[in-house]
Formats: C-alpha cells, structure tokens, sequence
C-alpha cells in the first residue's frame, strides 16, 4: 500500500481491555435537559419511544446484555443525547514533559467549527453541537504524560482514571460540570507517538466508573491526540475527523473497523474511517439517533415482495432506509448513498446493502457491507479510503440476494428528482 493511502486499524488491540470498563448503554435524543447525577442526558428518545408492537417492532433488533455498544435499537441508557443541544466541555491539556506548542485555541481551531458543521450536515440539523471552552489556555496536567501510563490499550484504571481525577481537580475552579453533556480531551500533539505509528484516541462512553465532579459523574469522554496527517497534503481539510468518531462512541455508536481495518465496512460510515476525505454515518446509525423520523424507515418483515422509495440519505425528508429483519438479533440494512452532503468521496452512487447484527461487540465487525463488485479494486483513489468497497452500491438492473434465508434485494430503478425503487423479495 502506498504511504500516501495509508489506513490503519485504528484501535483494534485497544478494544478488549477499552470495552471491559466501557458500558454500552445508549439512548438517542433527549430533551434537551441534563439528567441529575450524570453527565449525560437518558431521556428516551424517538426510537425508545416506539413500541415493538409498531409496524417498526420487527425491526428493532436487540443484542444481548453482555454485547459492548451493540447495534441494537434502542440503544439503552448512559449516553449523551444526540439530538436538540448539547454542550461539549472542551479542554485542551498538556504535562510537564510534553507542554503545549503555540496557543491552546490553536488545537481547538483544528476541530471547530467543521465539526459542528459534520454533525449539523449528518442530522439534518437535529443535532445543534455547542463546544465550550471556559478555560482558554493549556490546562497543565500535575504528572508527565508517561506517567499516566497511556498506550495503545490502556484500560480506563488506573491511568485514564488519574487522568480524568486531574482534569476535574485542575478545571474545577472554572467549570461547573453539571453544565456540560461530555468531555473532549484535546491533548497537545506532542505528547505519545505520531498517528502514523499507533493511534491513541479512545472515548470512554457510559462509563459507570467515572469519577464524578460537581455532583456529577463523567461518564462520556473522547480524548484525541497527535493528528491524523499521513502527508498528503488533505490535513487542513479532513484532520478534524477523529473527534466525530470519537464522539459517535458517547452517543453510543461502535466501532465498525476491524482488525484489518475498515475492511467490512470501508468508508461508508464514520465510524469505520475516520481518515482521509469526508464521509457520512450510515443510515441505521442515524435512525439509532434520532435523525430519521419512524415514517422515514420501512420494515419489510412480511413475506411476500413489496417495492420501496429510496432518497438520497444526504437530502433531508424522504424515506430513507429499507430493513429487512432475519431474525430478533440481525438483518439487512438497504440505503441510497449518492456524492453529495458528508459523502464526498462516494464514486458509484447507488444503494448500499449491509448486515447489522446486535449481538457483535464494538470493533468485532457488528456492520458487514455486502460489496455489488467484488474484487473489483474499486473506484476512487482518495488517500486513506478502503478502496475495494468504494464501488459497493448497487445500482439499477443489480440485485443482491441471500439464497439461504431467502432474501432478495433488487434496484428497480431510478427518477429524475434522484430517487430509486427497490423490491425485496422474502420466501
């Protein structure tokens, strides 16, 4: 692979020991009101809201309690809201042997505003994003950096436990807490290894063992470092894109890259690839949010054949995802992607057939995208995209089909306002 395309697995190792003392408990757009005793807001949101005796039930998929961050919908409990406002603590910190280079808003300026813009353009402005910055400098830590012990892998104890304990104790005097939904941790690039050889940001998300401060605990952080620059000269432009993903995991998304890499689901979600060019969240994610209106999911759970309307999922309104349950845990997800919105590096816009399944923990492949053109090699060469499911989609006069359960999947056609028709087939 050449250099200048490079993708990493971002944390693969990292995951057992993160999600060992990460909760994945979820709900999706509160109230706009803080929940007493927790930095994140619990209120249930629009899909906890429907019933699973809904025309939309069939579709709920579940995973089992013991599942890290499953893709089940609704997410349960212990995030941030992902819907109305919220408020984003955002501290920029630094240690004795690695003090902050330049001005602390400097590190702010390299994720703000674009990532306000990311998540205003992917919610269809549901989502009204408010960093905060009440501390304007460098918030030195009282250790060294090494003396946390922060690797590739850390567990939440000791290290990031003592980290936290002296953010809270150091920030205190000028933050109240019970203001702020989670934390961004923006530590100063030169504090652990350049992204290019490990990557160490990690969020902790519903994490019940979070110290508390003010009367509340923190229990939904992301921590970024270095800077995702691989040199090819797309930095000013897409560098911000750690912190989305970051903050995917505190309003309870997983991770969809594998040990390989975005391998099973490549550049279709942000929480596959998060390096490189701009690129949504899939269409489940944001029905797990609370950015799809029940009206605009279609559950094609009878057997039978039924036809469906496919919109642009960059383009507000319209219906925009087609699921097709195989059973309680699993089942087809069926999405028109089009180049346009985040989705800037999409090269075949067509519809994009994937498998959920709730009962696969974060980072261990909960997502698979079904590729229309296999071993193809793809259709785009932008630095840092897996190419081989660039040209995944499927388009007018293709069909997928899943011959042991019975299911077929076919893209009828298209209009001139951008919309597609696709039939599902269930014996």
């Amino acid at each position: 692979m050449q250099p200048s395309r490079r993708i990493r697995p971002r944390r693969a190792i990292a995951l057992a020991s993160v999600t060992a003392l990460t909760l994945a408990v979820s709900t999706s757009a509160g109230t706009g009101r803080h929940t007493a005793g927790t930095l994140t807001a619990a209120g249930a949101g629009p899909v906890a809201a429907l019933a699973r005796s809904s025309p939309l039930g069939p579709c709920m998929i579940s995973g089992r309690p013991t599942v890290q961050m499953s893709e089940g919908v609704p997410t349960t409990r212990g995030y941030s809201r992902s819907t109305g406002t919220v408020h984003a603590l955002t501290v920029m910190v630094d240690f004795p042997d690695a003090p902050g280079q330049g001005h602390a808003l400097d590190r702010f300026a390299e994720f703000f505003p674009q990532t306000q813009d990311w998540f205003r353009t992917s919610s269809y402005g549901r989502l009204d994003y408010r960093p905060r910055t009440p501390i304007r400098g460098w918030l030195r830590m009282p250790k060294s950096f090494h003396a946390y012990g922060i690797e590739r892998g850390a567990p939440f104890d000791p290290g990031y436990r003592q980290l936290v304990q002296d953010i809270v104790a150091s920030a205190d005097p000028k933050v109240n807490f019970k203001s702020y939904d989670f934390l961004n941790v923006l530590v100063t690039p030169n504090a652990g290894p350049s992204a290019l050889d490990t990557v160490l940001s990690v969020s902790f998300a519903g994490n019940t063992e979070a110290p508390v401060a003010d009367g509340v605990s923190v229990a939904n952080a992301s921590f970024v470092y270095s800077r995702q620059d691989d040199g090819s000269g797309s930095y000013h432009r897409t560098g911000y894109r750690v912190l989305p993903h970051e903050n995917g995991h505190v309003f309870g998304l997983p991770d969809l890259y594998t040990a390989e890499g975005g391998s099973a689901v490549g550049h279709w979600d942000i929480m596959s690839e998060d390096w490189g060019a701009n690129n949504d969240l899939l269409g489940w994610h944001k029905w797990k949010l609370g950015w799809l209106d029940p009206a605009q999911v279609r559950c094609a759970a009878a057997s039978g054949t039924s036809e469906y309307e496919l919109t642009p999922l960059a383009r507000e309104g319209g219906p925009k995802l087609v699921f097709v349950p195989l059973d309680r845990r699993s089942g087809y997800a069926v999405e028109l992607r089009t180049r346009e919105g985040n989705d800037e590096t999409v090269c075949r816009p067509g519809v994009l057939i994937y498998r959920v399944d709730a009962d696969v923990d974060t980072g261990m492949g909960p997502v698979k995208v079904h590729d229309s053109q296999q071993d193809s090699g793809g259709c785009t060469r932008s630095p840092n995209v897996h190419a081989e499911l660039s040209d995944a989609t499927f388009v007018p006069g293709e069909e997928f089909t899943d011959s042991k359960r019975g299911v077929r999947v076919a893209v009828v056609g298209a209009d001139l306002t951008g919309s597609y028709r696709v039939r599902v087939t269930r014996g």
